[in-house]
C-alpha cells in the first residue's frame, strides 16, 4: 500500500493546494486505515482514496476560514512537474492558474471537478466516494464549470519557455516597450508572502502598472539574483535564488504568446519542498 502514496498525496494536493497539508492527510489516513479491521475491505486502493477525499474536504473547509485572516492573497503551493519522481501521477497534477481559480469553488464543488477533471471518475463513481448521488455530481460539476469557465487541463509547451526566456531577455535589457509588448491587456500580478517576507497586499492588473512593478522588482531585488527555469503545475516558472536559498517562484499563465497572469510565491512554507534546481530541472526533497 505504500506505493500508493504519491498517487494519494495528489488528491489530497489538489483539493487543498497544499503539498504538506497533503501529506500530512496521507499519513493520517494511513495510521487510521492501520487501525480499522481489513477483512472486509475488498478494494483497499479505492477506500483509501475516498478516505483521503473525505478528510482533504474537512481540512480545506478549515483552511478556507483560516485563509480569511491571511495577510494579503493566498496561492497554492506549488508543484513541480518535471520532478522525475512524479512521471507516473503527472498527468493528475491540476495546472498552477487552474488551482488558483478552485479557489472560488466550495469543498464539494472542488472535490468533483478535481475527481472528474484530473482523475476522469464517472459520476457513478463520484457519488460513491462524496456520499452522493450521481445526478447530484452532474450538476455540481456543472455549476463548478459555469464558475471557472476555464480549461483544467494545461500541457507543457516549449513555445511557452521561449516567451518566458524573452521575458528574462526584455528585462535584463531594460526595454520597457519590449515588456509592455509581451504583455495581454488584462495582465495581473499576486504576490503571497505569508506575512513572512516582503509581498504586495493586492492584485495588481494593467499593462502599465504590471510593467512598472516587473521593471522595478527586476531592477531593485532580482538583478543580482542566480535563476533558474522550470515547470510548476504544467506551467513555466522562474526560480531566483540569493546565496543558495529559493526566495521566490514565479510561475507565468500565457496566451498567445502574451503573459497573461504571473504568481509570485515567495511565502518560505511554501517553497520549501522546491530545494535543487540544476538545468532547468527542480526535484523533491525525499
Amino acid at each position: 500500500m505504500e506505493q500508493l502514496r504519491p498517487l494519494l498525496a495528489l488528491y489530497a494536493y489538489n483539493i487543498l493546494g497544499s503539498y504538506e497539508d497533503a501529506k500530512d492527510i496521507v499519513q493520517d489516513v494511513f495510521l487510521k486505515f492501520s487501525q480499522l479491521s481489513q477483512e472486509n475491505i475488498d478494494d483497499k486502493k479505492s477506500y483509501l482514496i475516498r478516505m483521503v477525499v473525505n478528510l482533504s474536504i474537512d481540512r480545506k473547509r478549515k483552511l478556507k476560514k483560516q485563509t480569511k485572516a491571511y495577510p494579503g492573497p493566498w496561492l497554492p503551493e506549488p508543484i513541480a512537474t518535471d520532478d522525475p519522481h512524479l512521471a507516473l501521477h503527472r498527468k493528475q497534477i491540476l495546472s498552477y492558474s487552474m488551482l488558483v481559480l478552485l479557489e472560488k469553488l466550495n469543498s464539494k464543488q472542488r472535490a468533483v471537478f478535481i475527481l472528474r477533471e484530473a482523475f476522469d471518475y464517472d459520476h457513478d463513481d463520484i457519488a460513491r466516494v462524496l456520499g452522493i448521488t450521481p445526478e447530484n455530481s452532474r450538476k455540481v460539476l456543472s455549476r463548478a464549470k459555469s464558475d471557472l469557465r476555464a480549461d483544467a487541463n494545461v500541457a507543457p509547451d516549449k513555445a511557452q519557455m521561449e516567451v518566458l526566456h524573452r521575458y528574462l531577455k526584455v528585462l535584463e535589457e531594460g526595454d520597457l516597450s519590449k515588456l509592455e509588448k509581451l504583455l495581454n491587456h488584462d495582465i495581473s500580478v499576486t504576490s503571497d508572502g505569508g506575512g513572512k517576507v516582503p509581498a504586495f497586499r493586492n492584485i495588481i492588473a494593467g499593462v502599465e502598472p504590471v510593467t512598472a512593478l516587473l521593471s522595478g522588482l527586476y531592477k531593485k531585488i532580482y538583478v543580482n539574483a542566480e535563476t533558474a527555469t522550470g515547470w510548476i503545475n504544467h506551467q513555466p516558472a522562474i526560480f531566483y535564488f540569493f546565496e543558495g536559498a529559493l526566495v521566490t517562484c514565479q510561475i507565468f499563465s500565457i496566451d498567445n504568446e502574451g503573459l497573461d497572469r504571473i504568481f509570485f510565491v515567495r511565502n518560505p512554507d511554501k517553497l520549501r519542498s522546491l530545494q535543487k534546481i540544476a538545468s532547468g530541472v527542480v526535484t523533491f526533497s525525499s
